[in-house]
């Protein structure tokens, strides 16, 4: 046996048909840039990844929280230029979005105080575009965002979670801010009120397990103490769901919400973030949800390596098939609040990989994303190109992390991206289903969730050996539509 570069090769045995995940540190390829501030930017720490001229390369835009705001354009061959800006501070996050329809990406930014939208031209060039949308903005302290199209509507409706009411004088505790939903009307948006509010991190307007689009919200119960819990708007009903619909109250430190439809079953499965266990819940067929089986791997409660036996705290979390191998894996960005005693210090990030079984295993130190920082957003996503995820993390207080997966003898892969006409050019709310010999996968096309950040890039299916796939579009309208696309290539979906 032979050590190179501290990895043990083998010199004589066949190399197994999928190799653990790798990453290389790229950080140093990312011009300076800190996730920064007081009790106000203990949360968020979002980024948002999509591509902001066309050029197929995906582009960042990072929160700073009491620090500038960060647009990186992504130069090629994993190299990142600061791109001008509207000077913004206090930003918790932010979440790309087609506003109008222009086929430019803008960006709905998220602050503590006035949120702001940021609209694209094409070029990366991006100018403050919320009071000519005729959005209605305030000075509450927004950390969570997602958005839908309503049947008609050439606007989107939007929803923002708001966090702790700063002015409220008995507060932080038991003094969450309402939530806050824009609805397009006439020229403008009319706002209306989300209540009750219990200190929402993370929301995601998606289908539910009984096939009906609702908004998830993930609520932080440090602050809401008592008489709150995770919570499930019916969008078409206006109203939460209770024990009626089957909808089970839990209450956690909500901090990040992951979507992903595990077992192809039409219905998505949910990773809620927290402090303490992260919490898999699974779809049932009566419409509701179950807690996932601790054996399953998810739960990630304590740190997976050093010496710190205190709970963990986690935040953004991501379904992504790392090795391209038709599974989808799983990442979680975790950190410390700031200085809990009560929870870990070092706390490394998790990556957890999907077995064959359905159950994950941690691979985060072997694959060198096993980061102690205080980490709260990230993203996947193929900045190279090369067909594999990649890796960028906002940390608190510590400059941002890129990684470049290089995990070797990955499966094929294929990305798909959607159009159509109308307002809601990116189809979101659609339903994307791959079909291979191996197996089904299915993605719904949402805006919202992890924590404080998503991005607006093709979706990416891995294949493992297929090497051509049966794509299948559940558009917006109910109306279906086909075809077969060879491994390899993102390509583009467009409804006849």
């Amino acid at each position: 046996m032979k050590v190179l570069g501290g990895v043990l090769m083998s010199l004589i045995m066949v190399p197994p048909l999928r190799a653990e995940p790798m990453f290389e540190d790229m950080s140093s390829r990312l011009p300076s840039h800190v996730y920064s501030g007081g009790w106000e930017h203990f949360v968020g720490g979002g980024v948002a990844v999509f591509d902001c001229n066309g050029d197929t390369l995906p582009d960042v835009f990072a929160a700073g929280g009491e620090t500038r705001a960060k647009l990186l354009r992504n130069m090629g061959d994993f190299t990142f230029a600061d791109a001008p800006i509207p000077s913004l501070t206090q930003t918790t996050g932010a979440y790309p979005i087609d506003m109008d329809a222009d086929g430019h990406v803008d960006l709905f930014v998220l602050r503590a105080g006035r949120n702001v939208v940021l609209k694209g031209d094409g070029n990366c060039g991006f100018v403050d575009a919320t009071q000519a949308l005729g959005i209605k903005t305030d000075t509450r302290w927004s950390t969570a965002f997602t958005a839908w199209w309503e049947e008609g509507d050439a606007r989107p409706t939007l929803a923002i979670g708001n966090y702790v009411d700063r002015d409220d004088p008995d507060g932080p505790f038991e003094a969450c801010d309402v939530n806050t939903i824009l609805r397009p009307m006439g020229q403008g948006y009319e706002a209306e009120v989300l209540s009750p509010g219990y200190c929402a991190l993370s929301i995601l307007a998606s289908k539910d397990a009984r096939g009906r689009t609702s908004l998830r919200l993930s609520n932080d119960r440090h602050y809401y103490v008592k008489q709150g819990h995770e919570q499930m708007w019916d969008i078409k009903d206006r109203r939460f769901l209770d024990a009626a619909d089957g909808w089970q109250n839990v209450s956690l430190w909500g901090m990040g919400i992951a979507s992903r439809d595990l077992n192809a079953d039409g219905f998505d499965d949910v990773m809620l973030t927290s402090m303490g266990d992260q919490l898999l819940q699974l779809s049932q067929p009566d419409g509701t949800y179950a807690a996932a089986d601790y054996s399953i791997g998810t739960y990630a409660q304590r740190p997976h390596i050093g010496d710190d036996g205190r709970p963990s705290t986690g935040w953004h979390a991501e379904f992504g098939d790392i090795d391209n191998d038709g599974r989808a894996d799983l990442f979680i960005a975790k950190g410390n609040v700031d200085q809990m005693p009560g929870m870990a210090m070092d706390d490394p990030n998790n990556l957890l990989m999907q077995n064959e079984d359905g159950t994950f295993m941690e691979t985060a130190a072997t694959a060198g994303v096993a980061t102690a920082a205080r980490s709260r957003g990230a993203a996947l996503a193929d900045f190279d190109k090369d067909g594999r995820l990649d890796l960028i993390v906002v940390n608190r207080r510590a400059p941002l992390e890129l990684y470049r997966n290089i995990t070797p003898q990955t499966g094929h892969w294929l990305g798909v991206s959607l159009q159509k006409a109308g307002g809601n050019r990116d189809a979101i709310g659609a339903l994307i289903t791959v079909q291979t010999p191996q197996g089904t996968q299915m993605i719904q096309n949402t805006i919202g969730g992890g924590h404080a950040g998503g991005q607006l890039l093709p979706r990416h299916f891995g294949l493992g050996d297929a090497t051509e796939a049966l794509v299948t579009v559940t558009w917006p309208d109910g109306t279906i539509s086909s075809a077969h696309h060879k491994a390899g290539q993102s390509v583009e979906m467009i409804k006849p």
